[in-house]
């Protein structure tokens, strides 16, 4: 018998028979003899059909009140799938993120989790019945209502999965597991068997949208097998794992691509100590997570400075720069919002040369301009024209020899 942690997401259980379809699966889990724990995030589009609502009032709600409006989501199918459950036969009961005491920090929208109590589910694990908790919410230090933010149910399981000790942390979803590509995009994308934490931490935070990157953070940290998996049948999906030898053979091991970031650039800034820190101490302050970040090389004793951040919060971060630009004096403060990042992973980068200049070839003979580039062991980052996005992931897949057909032939 296995302690299993199930989490569904906003599309499997998108209506009443979806919810029902679930509640099967569960059900089923259960009479296999397992312990079963299951995330559920709100029903398909409620969230933002929930954040609609709040800015037809309010273009900028206050960040407290949205948290209370959004958490209602998740506590709705919670309800709705302990129905079900419970019409099927199955013991079930359903916890809020305040009732199983999910302490975050104070952040609204985007907190971050310091501590599970898991009693409250260990005892209904206990009684036979199936603990359904609510995704995407938990409750800070002063009781308030607080939000993960955007697939912050993933962290959920992965979170509950670690405090519980669980054999492995189920996410099901509207895919079937981690792709080299996005099939939408890439026809010839194959999916992966296995992948480690830390290729999938890269994919995630790059744009992929299978697992949410803090939930990958958490279970490599942890060390929680993590198995992505279609809600829609029941084939064999991708774990995600620690890392082994094997894994390193593979160059590149997927495209990932984000096209909902924006790039602001600072012209003639002042190249003495403690300018950056000014600038970006600002947006730290905001709560506004920076993503690429590039310094040319000083002239005459001033240089420009780029980076990007998620496209959500590029008017509130172009104000902030304005402000500080004109305290340190900088020249001029530029913003684009019709930029895309594409980007290749794989741990074996790490013991091959020439990965990037075989990208940047790639991207250059189909006349891509690369305006900032960013790299670490296993990824390289490139930023380019919104317009370019679609091609420059089937280039690079098919560059890398990513795709089903060519991996046949290799082995062959």
């Amino acid at each position: 018998m296995a302690l299993i942690v199930q989490k569904y997401g906003g599309t499997s259980v998108g209506d009443v028979d979806r919810i029902r379809n679930v509640a099967q699966r569960v059900a089923e889990t259960r009479a296999a003899g397992h312990e079963v724990v299951v995330v559920v995030s709100a029903m398909a589009g409620e969230t933002d059909r929930l954040i609609g609502l709040a800015q037809k009032l309010a273009p900028r709600p206050n960040e407290r009140e949205l948290d209370v409006i959004l958490a209602t989501g998740e506590q709705v199918s919670i309800g709705l799938l302990s129905l079900a459950l419970q019409e099927q036969g199955c013991a079930a009961r359903s916890f809020t993120g305040g009732q199983v005491r999910i302490q975050t920090d104070d952040v609204h929208t985007k907190a971050r989790i310091v501590s599970i109590d898991a009693e409250r589910v260990q005892q209904a694990l206990k009684a036979g019945e199936v603990a359904i908790v609510a995704g995407f919410q938990g409750v800070s230090t002063e009781d308030e209502i607080t939000t993960l933010g955007r697939g912050g149910s993933d962290l959920t399981a992965v979170a509950m999965a670690a405090a519980l000790q669980a054999d492995v942390c189920d996410i099901f979803t509207d895919v079937d597991g981690v792709y080299t590509a996005d099939p939408n995009i890439v026809s010839e994308a194959r999916k992966l068997a296995r992948i480690s934490y830390d290729e999938m931490l890269e994919l995630a935070s790059l744009g992929a949208k299978v697992l949410q990157t803090r939930s990958v953070e958490y279970a490599k940290n942890y060390g929680v097998p993590v198995h992505v998996r279609s809600s829609f049948n029941d084939r064999p999906g991708t774990l995600v794992v620690k890392e082994d030898a094997s894994m390193e053979k593979v160059v590149v091991s997927g495209i990932a691509y984000n096209r909902h970031e924006a790039k602001i650039t600072v012209t003639r800034v002042a190249d003495r100590p403690g300018i950056a820190a000014a600038l970006f101490g600002r947006i730290a302050e905001a709560n506004i997570v920076l993503d690429m970040i590039v310094q040319n090389v000083s002239q005459d004793g001033f240089t420009d400075i780029s980076f990007t951040v998620a496209r959500a919060d590029y008017g509130k971060t172009l104000e902030i720069v304005q402000r500080v630009a004109r305290e340190i004096q900088a020249d001029k403060v530029m913003g684009d919002d019709r930029i895309a990042k594409v980007s290749i992973v794989g741990v074996g980068m790490r013991t091959h040369s020439g990965v990037a200049a075989r990208m940047f070839s790639a991207l250059g003979k189909e006349q891509i301009n690369i305006q900032m580039i960013s790299t670490s062991e296993i990824k390289v980052s490139c930023v380019i024209e919104a317009k370019y996005m679609e091609l420059a992931v089937r280039v690079l897949h098919d560059t890398f020899g990513l795709g089903a057909q060519a991996v046949a032939e290799e082995q062959a």
